[in-house]
């Protein structure tokens, strides 16, 4: 029997008979990981979507990963999410990013095939028992004294929970634009949401306005690849999540180019029918993912770009120009893309294109990535300013198990800055804000030797079993790994080798200096130019160990001050996390405050003093009056 209810108290409407515990908008990456999260949890979840053959789209590069993504998908694993298991599923290169560098920055991407990873997540998605999805746009919030309760789609029907998570990615108000011609969608060929942004509004909520784009798609059959260079994945490519036990896909090579001074010209002469430059465009773009027309006009000394052909997918003609992304009109795009050597005869199977959307300020967010303002609302993803699939996924397992905890009563899942890559992003968002498209970057991370990715594991999957995401044998299994990289740890430390012959002649024969006196073999392997599998050879009685346990003790060994240095720095910074400020805290009472720090607080509400310390003006000075304003009223915790 269908109920009735209203909307903000004013219209009535009717309600699907089932009541469901969280409702997640969106089904893009953040959508499928919120609500897989929340459902393996326990919880009854209804994820609703524009287009039920959109989720887990990839409407940009199809790639999973890279510098610091490679680390948040690792961490969705060790959580219990899905990202990492059906990128194995579906990848068609696999490569090992900064090899030459430290571990603190290697890190792992994929090149998927897009259909393929599509399919995959919708079947995991419905085949989970707890989880209903349907089609439909989500046009209001149903709110009831600041609590929601449920939502309204487009016909004016309703759905009740008391947890809903938005994830809508780039649908509020997008607006595509390839050239001076504007189209309304959140991607091309779909439809946008209008109703949803303006009931944000309505409810309080800041907005502001992004702008991504994506490259055109060029038929593979039309492209000369042997003017371009090939670029081969790993030879010996290893699985991203770590319950894959086998690579199945056949792997593909991308191809790499650069555009010419002919390339540039026609950028140069069009640039005022560009959407970017020619005054079309109001988001803020991403710095460090620019346009062709912002590369030609900020790199005006350089005569040509790297560009990337990316397959799509295995049975698929279509190629992801990397670096070639615009939104001019395509009178231009076909002579601009056929400028590029090899690309002379090219057929564009779809155009490039910039794309706006609205965003919702994270600073209204608390750490648990609920809303300020409506108790039960949380929001994950491109909404709250953020740019790519693995930023986005790790927003939606984190919006996900908050929910889901909130609707158990459980305590808040929380992780601070040295513990994942997921909750330095996270704290940068609620703290300091965002004013253009938030990508996650190593050097955000101050703790990033102790964030890498082959600990993801270590870190995070004891807390992925207290939720329920991890099953008992897998932590058994990941316990006994920390058991065996600790006692090869120990074994190497406590192996003394003495000099002699065949020692010092194979020293030398590794490009190695010989040793005078006795050594142990930590303090050989601390030696830059050797290997753990270089000094196992010098071991007398050599233990047969797994390759990613000989890796891990390794880095334990090579960088030992390094990681007690910073387990020292992370001791020092949980001291003021561990203080928590209560909530509803009253700044306005504590005297040697300016009323600019006083509202930054008042409308931050960090939860710890830790937290307040990274609010931007904040000064030590302030954090010291906080501290001994917290101490007299007996708030410390």
């Amino acid at each position: 029997m269908l109920t009735k209810g209203y909307v903000h108290g004013i219209t009535e409407m009717n309600y699907y008979p089932k009541k469901y515990d969280v409702i997640v908008v969106g089904a893009g990456h953040a959508g499928c990981e919120a609500a897989l999260a929340a459902a393996r949890m326990g919880c009854s979840v209804l994820t609703m979507t524009i287009d039920l053959d959109g989720i887990a789209k990839m409407p940009c590069s199809p790639s999973i990963g890279g510098v610091a993504k490679g680390q948040l998908v690792k961490e969705i694993d060790a959580l219990g999410g899905e990202m990492a298991r059906v990128t194995d599923k579906t990848a068609i290169q696999y490569r090992t990013l900064n090899t030459k560098k430290g571990p603190a920055v290697q890190s792992s991407r994929t090149q998927n095939d897009k259909i393929r990873y599509h399919i995959a997540m919708k079947e995991v998605l419905e085949k989970e028992p707890n989880i209903d999805i349907k089609q439909a746009m989500v046009e209001r919030l149903v709110v009831q004294n600041n609590h929601i309760v449920g939502i309204e789609d487009q016909t004016g029907f309703g759905y009740q929970a008391p947890a809903v998570i938005l994830a809508t990615g780039t649908f509020l108000k997008g607006l595509i634009h390839i050239g001076f011609t504007s189209i309304k969608g959140g991607r091309a060929g779909e439809f946008a949401s209008y109703g949803l942004p303006e009931d944000l509004k309505r409810l309080g909520f800041t907005l502001g306005r992004m702008k991504t784009g994506t490259p055109a798609r060029l038929k593979k059959s039309t492209i000369d690849f042997t003017r371009f260079d090939p670029q081969e994945g790993d030879a010996n490519p290893r699985p991203f999540s770590l319950f894959t036990k086998e690579i199945k896909t056949p792997q593909i090579p991308c191809y790499i180019g650069h555009t010419n001074k002919k390339s540039h010209q026609i950028v140069r002469e069009n640039l005022r029918r560009s959407a970017l430059y020619g005054g079309k465009i109001t988001g803020v773009p991403a710095r460090y993912c620019p346009s062709i027309e912002d590369k030609v006009v900020r790199f005006s000394d350089r005569d040509k770009h790297q560009i990337i052909l990316e397959p799509e997918g295995i049975d698929t003609e279509e190629i992801y120009a990397s670096g070639l992304g615009n939104s001019l009109p395509m009178d231009v795009q076909i002579p601009f893309v056929r400028s590029v050597e090899g690309l002379e005869e090219v057929e564009i199977m779809r155009p490039a294109y910039a794309v706006e959307y609205d965003y919702v300020d994270p600073l209204q967010l608390f750490p648990t990535l609920e809303t300020k303002l409506i108790k039960g609302l949380y929001m994950a993803g491109q909404i709250n300013g953020t740019s790519g699939y693995e930023e986005a996924a790790a927003q939606g397992i984190w919006a996900g198990i908050n929910a889901a905890s909130k609707t158990q009563e459980r305590p808040p899942f929380l992780l601070d800055r040295s513990e994942a890559y997921m909750a330095v992003m996270v704290d940068d968002l609620v703290t300091r804000g965002t004013e253009e498209p938030y990508r996650m970057f190593t050097s955000r991370a101050e703790y990033r030797l102790l964030l890498r990715e082959d600990n993801a594991d270590q870190r995070l999957m004891e807390r992925g079993n207290e939720l329920g995401l991890i099953d008992d044998e897998t932590l058994k299994g990941m316990k006994e790994r920390h058991r065996e990289i600790s006692t090869g740890v120990h074994r190497i430390k406590s192996t003394v080798i003495t000099p002699s012959k065949k020692v010092n002649d194979y020293l030398l024969k590794m490009g190695s200096s010989p040793i005078k006196n006795a050594a142990t073999l930590d303090q050989i392997l601390k030696r830059p130019e050797l290997s753990y599998k270089d000094i196992a050879t010098l071991d007398g009685q050599p233990k047969e160990i797994d390759e990613g346990i000989a890796h891990q003790v390794e880095i334990e060994i090579k960088y030992e001050g390094y990681i007690q240095r910073q387990l020292r720095d992370v001791e020092r910074f949980k001291n003021n996390e561990r203080i928590r400020i209560p909530p509803g805290f009253d700044y306005t009472k504590v005297h040697g405050l300016s009323n600019e720090l006083r509202e930054k607080l008042s409308s931050i509400r960090p939860i710890s003093l830790g937290q307040a310390s990274r609010i931007p003006g904040i000064t030590p000075a302030a954090i010291t009056v906080i501290m001994i304003y917290l101490k007299k009223a007996g708030s410390l915790q």
